[in-house]
């Protein structure tokens, strides 16, 4: 039985070891941190418990094809509900607008704002159905190893279909001219690594994701969908190493034969890394046998970091929903912040989740648990506390003024997680918190490559790779590559 070592157990780490497990290997997971989940992280403090990464639940059905494939569903680990509204926009004190799950009340409210755009509306997401059916068909699931993947007669009549030369700001400019409306269809957009104008048409799919498939939560948090996975993994025999770090590679006939974890060498037939990709190739790796330089990664278009607060209230909040979106500042400044002249945000747009609205279990009766997150440009320099407390502070004020609530004086726990936190927790590159900008420059065979050029028996998996960030593209990822090494090994998976 070839022996299979896995770096890293985001869901990436875990698909690919479920993945592959279920084939026959014997898969051993090593995880530098002390729990399974990667950046779906969270902690607990005074009876409150925060998530740390991904809050929106999209996408329902990649969940669901993977639990499938080891003979359970989302429900055999936790319940599923649908949010509604999905989230809430503001863009003044006065004004916000509620996204509702049903699309028809979508249709409605839109044609309410601006007359002719409810029938567009239908149009855009019509045409945002049939790129993410073939995305997801012709597309999502090719390995990214050559062009030749994508020569078939229907994925070259397809690619006419996903609009790829064309921005999605000029596909919303023809659905709408409220400004309003512009910025909610554009939303979905905004952490996939460049302006609106510099994203292409294709990535309206995240609108049919969005307005059409749903937003959904976990009931118990996110992080019960790390279980879901630790729990299949375990199931078909992977075994999980934590507070467990790779240091280092040997190497035999241009494979490698041993991972050096905490001082120890531990023999192996393969590894995936589903550590960030970066961290791996430049600093795992001997230097001979990195698949690309350090000219060639600072150059890749990176998607925002963020700052991260975490606020325990000792009262409810009113006037805030589960997801809240604060476009209540310069949209294009902001924007043009993180991706064309990269700086700490002036004036920033930010987000709260508040899963205490929905899942009384993640604070204590009658608290609030908020989650805040300001998209930044990756690298900049957070060692200076002061420049987070100056941050959270405006938000307090931007929530304060929204809500009419004083909540300055209720805070019991604060915490602030930044671009020094994820170089720490995940080596992540630059402190990124979303992989690689999603332009057509950086697309399919564009990505960082699922294999290693120089050794025949490493593979790479996760957002830095093919599909891309978020959480079902990570876990597409790891069944990619759990699927080419066993069929490079002859078996099935």
């Amino acid at each position: 039985m070839k022996r299979i070592s896995v770096i890293g157990s985001g869901l990436a780490g875990m698909s690919a070891a479920a993945t592959l497990a279920k084939a026959g290997f014997d898969v051993e997971i090593y995880e530098k941190n002390d729990k399974a989940g990667g950046r779906l992280n969270h902690f607990e403090s005074k009876g409150f418990r925060f998530e740390m990464g991904p809050s929106w639940y999209w996408m329902p059905e990649v969940f669901e094809n993977f639990y499938r494939e080891f003979g359970k569903t989302s429900k055999d680990f936790y319940q599923l509900k649908r949010l509604d509204p999905s989230y809430r926009v503001v863009f003044s004190k006065d004004e916000h607008i509620d996204v509702p799950a049903d699309f028809e009340s979508l249709v409605n409210l839109f044609e309410s704002i601006e007359k002719g755009s409810g029938a567009k509306l239908r149009k855009f997401i019509k045409h945002a159905e049939i790129k993410y059916r073939v995305g997801m068909d012709d597309f999502v699931w090719k390995p990214g190893q050559s062009l030749t993947e994508f020569m078939s007669y229907e994925v070259v009549k397809n690619a006419f279909r996903l609009q790829l030369f064309r921005s999605i700001a000029s596909e919303v400019k023809k659905t709408v001219r409220d400004e309003r409306l512009r910025q909610i269809l554009e939303f979905p957009v905004l952490f996939l690594g460049a302006t609106a104008e510099n994203t292409p048409a294709l990535y309206s799919l995240m609108n049919y994701a969005d307005l059409k498939l749903g937003t959904w939560y976990p009931m118990g948090g996110m992080n019960k969908i790390a279980d879901a996975f630790r729990q299949i993994a375990e199931d078909q025999g992977v075994r999980f190493n934590f507070n467990a770090a790779v240091e280092s590679f040997e190497y035999t006939a241009k494979s490698v034969s041993s991972l050096k974890v905490n001082g120890q060498l531990i023999k192996t037939d393969g590894v995936v890394a589903g550590a960030d990709y970066h961290h791996v190739d430049r600093h795992i790796l001997d230097p001979q046998y990195s698949n690309y330089s350090e000219s060639y990664w600072d150059k890749r278009k990176m998607a925002p970091s963020s700052l991260l607060m975490f606020i325990g209230l000792d009262k409810k909040l009113e006037g805030i929903k589960h997801h809240n979106l604060f476009f209540d500042a310069d949209f294009k400044r902001h924007a043009d912040e993180i991706y064309t002249k990269p700086q700490w945000p002036s004036d920033p747009l930010f987000y709260i989740c508040a899963p205490s609205k929905t899942d009384d279990s993640v604070a204590p009766a009658g608290f609030e648990n908020l989650f805040v997150l300001i998209p930044l440009a990756p690298d900049l320099d957070d060692s200076n506390d002061a420049i987070l407390e100056n941050y959270c502070k405006v938000i307090i004020d931007r929530i304060e003024a929204f809500t009419g609530t004083t909540i300055s004086d209720n805070i019991i726990v604060k915490k602030f997680f930044s671009v020094k936190d994820f170089k720490a927790a995940y080596n992540s590159y630059k402190g990124n918190a979303y992989g690689l900008a999603n332009t057509l420059d950086q697309t399919a065979v564009l990505k960082p490559s699922i294999r290693n050029n120089k050794l025949k028996n490493l593979y790479y998996t996760g957002q830095l790779t093919v599909p891309g960030p978020g959480l079902p593209p990570s876990i597409i990822s790891g069944q990619l590559v759990g699927r080419e090494i066993a069929r490079k090994y002859g078996q099935y998976a």
